[in-house]
């Protein structure tokens, strides 16, 4: 349990089962229902919720009222009901990880300076966090690329290491798997995750579900395999790691039945793309989606895996797969203890958690996929929702060179569902330009639109499933013999999410014809998918600038929000690893692949993708090749990492030794000047507004990952403190080092402020002065007047992966407030975690309905009265002229607990006072 005491259990459901030769005292949810009466049919989801209600009940927190609740769900369908979750552990990746201990060593410091003992700031739930977003794809194409990437990852980022390495002795309950072993998502699914936690307490061993937060969206992956979890904000992360529950509304759960199964040449990927279709169409933000249906049956865990990662993309909080003989299978695959596999069997059929055939939980909706109608797809060029049918693809590509609407099947549901916009930034047209002459190793040929200029088979999505990566091998195999080559102009790279997918490529037989076609090992991370492309060939990049080309990339990953992948690649396509191997060799997308040939043979035939594809029995043979010897060789040493990770010193002290000269890690002023008793709120008067912004503005456009260039606010800083272009890294490596962050905050190179004309990239005009200059150069000179400031933003704002420095950096640019007319759950969570109020429009109202162009100042009354959550407020817009119009606003404040943190100036705050009371 990760609270350390015991349930007062006014329901008296503790219990007690066998398993594996030991007795497990477990919360029964069958003895809960001879009070509460019949909640069989709740879902699984929801079971897994009201157990940790029963196993948590303290009085306060939870009651009997939270409880009940969850049983009128049953006859609702729904409730209103805020309920605290307790998670058993927490999952970080590097990027989000980082700020996360370097805020828990602010806290050190603060307590310190409280004159109290430091150590009281410590991880109460297991924390893993796994570095797997710092690997770059420097070097590509060869043998060496892996060591030489590894070897350039751990130069760039050795001050970070060092921290993380002074964080895993400083902290309890606190463990780092090293640089160059795999994607956390993947090393969770195959690892970390247990589906039944057990814990020692009081001389008994409780067991109740494996849940988790993770500060990444796509901890939502370990959903097949029956473990609640989901992405959380890093700022809600270190306080549920500090002992404070997760605050939500009991959801709403969309059942999606699957029945049939998928054809022959039909992959797990087309699958998951054709799901996120689906559930993006019937709009599923903010709500658990958990699948069922005879379907389930044969359906591998992996690709249930592959499902559940995409539940962001979808808009899930969640895509639930419950426990059942398939779960059992992967656990025994992947080399778990078989004391903890009858465990989690004997657990699951006790409780009601196992899926039983014909069994159909109450839904507050459904929709039903019959699998043998998905066909071949890839998702672009900038939504991951948006599928494109693989013999659509020419099509689809010539229609976005005419216009910027996207492709023509998709069109219209964008525009009902969803504004008709898809992203800041979006190119007003893809134009035609003419091809460019490229020259590479002494070769002449032509760059032309739709070139595909990267492709990679990366992201935890997809490298996680055998099947898939067989089918690439597989594929390049066949290319090999027939004599085909990967186009020049392709950069190419491998980079699974574990050791393992090597180890059962290289067995396959099929990793020496993956390295003929470049798609050799260049690391063990997130690469690509998250921006870590590296830089193109300087012939390419040139040829692209020159003519402007809209080019293309085509991955196996989950996201392809316009500017992230690569700055200069326009275009980004999902698919399976088989069709990135595919695009490799014919080099570009303008084809239809279903009927065009990728190549020429040796023998002087064309040779076309149904000549390469395999068959499933094919497929199947060389998945029996995966053995859990490997997963048991790889994660017996996952902890170790090698002797260059192990040679890193680092100070042995509870306090860090911060350095003034570090450009990593900065002791961020989050907790200067904080009292015992928070200050009191007042209302926002006559506000600047500091960005105007559109539809569907991400977390990307907010606080950008990616790489950035010298003469941008955080280059220009990282050259004064003498970092040279070549040693920038990105800014996601950088987000130790607040001084960076809040000089990217609003720095997308794609992000449009619409009180610019035709400008892209983080600019805004600062009013008094009338100049135009980047968002951050303005923010300082507002701040230097002590003048307050807005955003106001469309639908869909913070959309994307979650980022706690969207909402860090939004407070340290002094915005006190954020308008939108919708949001996406977890930013909106952030912005209230670091004390910046998110405010919504009302239904028919927007930016443009009340002409506001920028130059307006913005009044905002009755926050200084009690903070409640839903509250009505009242904004003033003052025009240039003069003249004034008003329009109420709800408050996005949605809990009690939210209200009481950002009463607080943010979580972190509050955690802190409230430690330093109970000290």
């Amino acid at each position: 349990m990760s609270n350390e005491n015991l349930s007062k259990d006014r329901l008296n459901t503790l219990s007690s089962l066998e398993a594996g030769g030991r007795t497990y005292h477990y919360y029964s949810l069958p003895e809960a229902a001879k009070t509460l009466g019949d909640i069989n049919r709740l879902p699984f989801s929801l079971k897994v919720l009201l157990e940790n209600l029963l196993r948590n009940e303290d009085g306060t927190t939870v009651d009997r009222s939270h409880i009940d609740a969850m049983v009128q769900w049953l006859k609702d369908r729904g409730s209103d009901t805020e309920i605290q979750f307790r998670p058993a552990r927490v999952l970080m990746q590097d990027f989000t990880g980082v700020p996360g201990v370097v805020d828990l060593a602010a806290m050190r410091e603060a307590v310190k300076k409280a004159g109290k003992d430091p150590a009281m700031i410590n991880p109460l739930s297991p924390v893993d966090l796994v570095i797997d977003h710092s690997v770059m794809v420097d070097k590509f194409g060869d043998a060496s690329s892996f060591k030489d990437n590894v070897a350039i990852e751990m130069e760039r980022n050795q001050e970070r290491y060092e921290f993380l390495r002074w964080g895993q002795q400083a902290f309890d309950n606190f463990r780092v798997v090293p640089p160059g072993t795999g994607i956390c998502h993947q090393v969770n699914l195959e690892y970390l995750g247990k589906t039944v936690w057990s814990k020692d307490q009081d001389g008994r061993t409780f067991a109740y579900p494996d849940t988790l937060v993770g500060t990444d969206s796509h901890t939502t992956m370990i959903n097949g395999l029956g473990i609640l979890g989901w992405g959380v904000g890093g700022i809600e992360a270190e306080a549920a790691m500090l002992g404070q529950p997760v605050s939500m509304l009991i959801p709403e759960v969309v059942g999606f039945k699957v029945s049939g199964k998928l054809r022959e040449g039909i992959t797990a990927t087309d699958l998951v793309l054709t799901v996120t279709e689906m559930l993006r169409k019937k709009g599923v933000v903010g709500k658990f989606v958990e699948f069922y249906g005879d379907g389930l049956k044969d359906m591998p865990v992996a690709d249930r895996a592959t499902i559940a990662n995409m539940a962001p993309e979808y808009g899930a909080t969640c895509g639930f797969f419950p426990v059942d003989d398939q779960t059992l299978t992967y656990l025994r695959l992947t080399g778990r203890d078989d004391d903890q596999i009858a465990l989690v069997e004997a657990y699951a059929k006790a409780q009601g958690l196992w899926r039983e055939p014909g069994h159909e939980p109450v839904y507050t909706d459904t929709l039903e996929l019959d699998m043998g109608e998905v066909e071949a797809s890839l998702a672009g060029p900038k939504r991951p929702q948006d599928r494109v049918a693989l013999k659509n693809m020419k099509a689809s590509f010539e229609l976005l060179m005419e216009t910027s609407e996207g492709p023509a099947e998709t069109r219209k549901d964008k525009l009902e569902s969803e504004g008709g916009q898809t992203a800041v930034g979006i190119h007003d047209s893809y134009e035609h330009a003419a091809s460019q002459p490229l020259e590479m190793d002494g070769e002449t040929s032509r760059l032309d639109p739709g070139a595909v200029v990267i492709a990679a088979i990366t992201s935890c999505t997809n490298t996680s499933n055998p099947s898939v990566m067989m089918a690439a091998g597989l594929i390049a195999q066949k290319a090999v013999a027939k004599g085909l080559k990967t186009q020049p102009w392709v950069k190419t790279s491998l980079a699974p999410g574990s050791k393992v997918v090597t180890d059962y490529l290289k067995v396959a037989g099929l990793d020496d014809d993956l390295d003929k076609l470049g798609f050799n090992l260049v690391g063990y991370g997130c690469t690509t998918c998250i921006g870590n492309s590296g830089p193109l060939p300087d012939a390419v990049e040139k040829a692209i600038a020159d003519g402007d080309l809209t080019v293309a990339s085509v991955l196996s990953g989950n996201r392809n929000f316009e500017g992230r992948v690569h700055p200069l690649v326009k275009t980004n396509w999902l698919a399976s690893p088989p069709l990135v191997v595919a695009y490799a060799l014919a080099g570009n997308v303008r084809l239809d692949l279903s009927k065009d040939p990728l190549g020429v043979g040796s023998d002087g035939n064309p040779v076309y993708l149904k000549d390469l594809w395999p068959s499933q029995q094919e497929i199947s043979e060389a998945v029996e090749k995966v053995k859990t010897d490997m997963f048991r060789k790889e994660y017996g040493e996952v902890f170790d990492g090698d002797a260059t990770w192990q040679a890193i010193k680092f100070p042995e002290s509870k306090v860090y030794e911060w350095s003034g000269k570090s450009t990593y890690i900065q002791h961020p002023p989050f907790f200067e000047g904080m009292g015992e008793e928070p200050d009191a709120i007042d209302d926002i008067k006559d506000a600047n507004i500091l960005a105007l912004l559109g539809d569907s503005v991400t977390t990307d456009h907010i606080s950008p990952a990616g790489s950035f260039k010298a003469d941008t606010p955080a280059g220009k800083y990282l050259q004064e403190h003498g970092v040279a272009p070549k040693d920038f890294n990105s800014y996601g490596s950088r987000r130790g080092n607040h001084e960076v962050m809040m000089r990217g905050t609003f720095a997308n190179v794609r992000i449009r402020n619409e009180m610019l004309d035709g400008v892209e990239g983080g600019f805004t005009r600062h009013v008094p002065s009338g100049e135009e200059m980047p968002i951050y150069d303005a923010a300082m000179k507002y701040q230097e007047t002590d003048t307050p400031l807005v955003v106001i933003a469309g639908k869909e704002y913070g959309t994307g992966s979650s980022r706690d420095w969207a909402a860090k950096g939004t407070r340290l640019l002094g915005v006190k407030a954020v308008v939108a007319e919708s949001y996406e759950r977890i930013h909106r969570s952030n912005l209230i975690g670091m004390g910046v109020m998110p405010l919504q429009f009302p239904e028919g109202t927007d930016r443009k309905s009340m002409k506001l162009t920028g130059e307006e100042t913005i009044s905002i009354e009755g926050l200084s009265g009690d903070i409640k959550p839903g509250q009505t407020l009242t904004m003033t817009v003052t025009y240039k002229d003069g003249s004034t119009a008003s329009c109420d606003l709800k408050s996005r404040i949605d809990t009690a607990n939210e209200a009481v943190y950002f009463k607080h100036g943010g979580i972190l705050h509050y955690v802190v006072r409230e430690m330093l009371k109970s000290a």
